[in-house]
């Protein structure tokens, strides 16, 4: 546990540990500037502190972690959750949508975060010097695209190093917030709720306002549970108990003294609380943490899109594993450059941490919000917890985080407009080719010839020859084309003829007992069903070799794969837009590059066209 623990450390708080750099700051120097007194300084420490309370231990580690699909969490995981278990009822397609506009945010979050949390650490050279403020942005820069150009290599030795140095940064957090504390030790008095609500009460319309910055000290809480399949919901909630909270809470009531001490410290309050000589060596600590964050997020998006590509909402995609031991850590080339594209356009444009600041709030609180929305179906029609419990707990949370992300609708000409922009364009890809590839098998089943049938007009009438074959079919029922292809044009059949289909089930996981599925059919036919997880990487190949029950094993030299191929046409009835059929035929057609671009093995190859029939 304890080992876990500073794992979580490492991976999970690294976005959340590193907003002091910014959240305090942004909150009276953003874009709607407070007056730097005490009644502001108290109410937004105040503010920050309940709303860690109420958002990252409440809502998150208290209630959303216990929300595991058999281990694994996240939007989509938790989609599946409640999919699985509601079935068809009234909740679902809500439910589906509620999801994938959480995944199209958090796109656009996995933009921002390691752009605002590189920037914001390197702006800290302006501090030691003002001859370095010219180095800020090229410095940036040079971090980004390094942390992305070593996906590749993984993060497995990497990450054996995460953990260590982000307890001796939250350590370093707390040291300065109490150095910072003795010298104003009222500052503790801001714990008091009053100081919030006296904020409001005074200067309602600023307050309202303030909350589009105060919400940046909790971004990352949704980290918590998309990282919960690799440490556990108990390491993750004795990490942030026990060593996250306490620090952060610390660091910025630190922030709060310097400030009622200095008022000109609102510049950079995180780095002006450390003496001069140790500024510098801050700076390259801060900046390491962040890096730490950022590479969260960016394996957080190369997680998401797997599930994505697995649950059906995304082509299938070139996915590399990095360690032979932990199938976890993956490598997806498509996602890395198309981020650190993303990255530099905005890093460039935006070209301060200030700026960026004003972007980032509305993609971490649409996700908070909808994560709301979720739990709320899921205490009520998932838990069965009484109707009077669920309505209020969700009620809370809706209302909270209801009004930060209301807060940040105001900063959508100012940048807000961005993460929504991503979203939106996310939230048209996956919604589209789900619904082309559901329009597609629907077309494919009218028309497809029963097993039945096909076997009893055909066995007879062609010649059978030595080996087997393997037809790879998106549906179960029914004929696959790539074997009326075969038929038509080779007018031979194999003496052992598979039809194999790969289903994803709505489970991290499948037990290898559960993973295979033969169905004996007439004259040789076989009907094969491979089960995967959402969280697994589907292995043709691998999965065949321990087929049974199917006559002799069997073997790659011996057995030839067919892939069928579709040709799109405009059926009758339109099933979607014009624009998201043109849109799905282009998704369709670069699918098919990839598979070249990339080089892809044989898996990957079968993987594509069981998917598709493409």
């Amino acid at each position: 546990m304890a080992l876990l623990a500073l794992g979580a450390i490492g991976v999970v708080f690294g976005d959340i540990g590193t907003s002091p750099l910014y959240a305090l700051k942004e909150s009276f120097a953003g874009h709607h500037p407070l007056t730097v007194d005490q009644l502001h300084i108290f109410g937004v420490v105040s503010l920050i502190f309940w709303t860690m309370m109420l958002i990252v231990t409440v809502k998150y580690v208290f209630i959303i972690l216990r929300a595991d699909n058999h281990g694994e969490g996240g939007s989509l995981a938790l989609l599946a959750l409640i999919a699985r278990q509601l079935g068809a009822k009234r909740w679902g397609a809500g439910i589906v949508l509620l999801g994938v506009a959480a995944t199209a945010l958090f796109y656009g979050d996995a933009i921002i975060t390691p752009a605002i949390s590189v920037l914001s650490a390197v702006e800290g050279l302006s501090t030691v010097s003002d001859r370095f403020t010219a180095f800020v942005l090229p410095v940036s820069i040079a971090i980004l695209i390094g942390l992305f150009a070593i996906q590749s290599y993984g993060t497995a030795k990497v990450g054996m190093l995460f953990g260590p140095i982000m307890v001796f940064y939250f350590l370093v957090l707390a040291v300065l917030g109490i150095s910072s504390i003795l010298t104003h030790p009222a500052i503790l008095g801001s714990i008091n709720p009053i100081w919030a609500a006296r904020f409001f009460l005074i200067d309602p319309k600023l307050a309202f306002l303030a909350l589009g910055s105060v919400v940046l000290a909790v971004t990352g809480a949704e980290a918590l549970y998309a990282d919960m399949g690799h440490f556990g919901r108990k390491a993750i909630s004795l990490s942030w108990l026990y060593v996250a909270l306490p620090c952060l809470v610390i660091n910025y009531m630190g922030q709060g003294a310097l400030l009622l001490n200095n008022p000109e410290a609102i510049e950079n309050p995180f780095y002006l609380m450390a003496p001069d000589w140790a500024r510098l060596p801050l700076v390259i600590l801060a900046t390491l943490a962040t890096v730490i964050a950022s590479q969260a997020v960016i394996s957080g998006a190369f997680s998401v899109t797997q599930q994505a590509v697995q649950l059906g909402f995304l082509p299938r995609l070139h996915i590399v594993n990095t360690s032979a031991k932990a199938a976890g850590q993956i490598y997806v080339p498509f996602i890395n450059w198309a981020l650190l594209a993303m990255v530099i356009i905005i890093t460039i444009g935006f070209r301060s941490s200030s700026n960026l600041a004003a972007a980032y709030g509305i993609a971490v609180t649409g996700t908070m919000f909808i994560t709301a929305c979720m739990l709320g179906i899921l205490t009520y029609s998932v838990w069965k917890w009484p109707k009077p419990v669920a309505i209020a707990v969700t009620g809370m949370f809706l209302l909270v985080d209801g009004a930060y992300f209301a807060s940040n609708l105001t900063k959508v000409p100012d940048g807000g407009w961005f993460p929504l922009l991503v979203a939106a364009v996310a939230f048209t890809l996956l919604t589209t080719w789900a619904r082309g590839r559901q329009i597609v098998r629907g077309h494919l089943n009218q028309s497809a010839m029963t097993m039945e049938m096909f076997i009893a007009s055909s066995v007879r009438a062609l010649k059978r020859v030595q080996g087997t074959a393997v037809f790879l079919s998106a549906s179960a029922q029914g004929v696959p084309h790539a074997l009326l292809h075969n038929v038509k044009h080779n007018k031979v059949l194999h003496e052992r003829v598979a039809i194999l289909t790969v289903k994803i089930r709505g489970v991290p996981q499948v037990p290898e007992e559960d993973r295979i599925e033969v169905h004996a059919l007439d004259a040789g036919f076989y009907r094969i069903l491979l089960h995967y997880g959402f969280m697994e990487e589907v292995d043709i190949p691998a999965a065949l070799a321990r087929v049974k029950d199917c006559g002799p094993q069997f073997k790659p030299m011996d057995t030839s794969f067919f892939l069928g191929r579709q040709t799109l046409i405009a059926s009758d009835k339109p099933g979607m837009a014009i624009w998201r059929e043109q849109l799905f035929a282009w998704m369709v057609r670069n699918a098919e590059s990839a598979m070249s671009f990339f080089k892809l093995p044989v898996n990957r190859v079968i993987e594509l066209g069981s998917q598709l029939e493409i």
